[in-house]
């Protein structure tokens, strides 16, 4: 819940609820200027998640190609 409250705060939970924006092959600028942001989101938000999570969590996720892929695992692990 803490860290739901700070992804909010920075305005950064609507990737882990809708994921990266992907860019389609014949992108625009606008388009590839969307993904390229979403990207950089997206890092700083596994950043934000890398800090947080117990060392031992942390080595079962660190396959994880998006924050919203880290924040599923993590549900899923903690919920057990």
């Amino acid at each position: 819940m803490l860290m739901e409250n700070r992804l909010r705060s920075k305005e950064y939970w609507s990737l882990i609820e809708n994921g990266v924006i992907v860019a389609p092959a014949n992108a625009t600028a606008e388009q590839q200027a969307a993904a390229n942001a979403s990207k950089l989101t997206d890092l700083k938000v596994k950043n934000y998640l890398f800090q947080s999570i117990d060392r031992s969590i942390l080595e079962t996720i660190l396959n994880r190609e998006t924050a919203r892929d880290i924040w599923n695992a993590m549900s899923e692990i903690l919920a057990h």
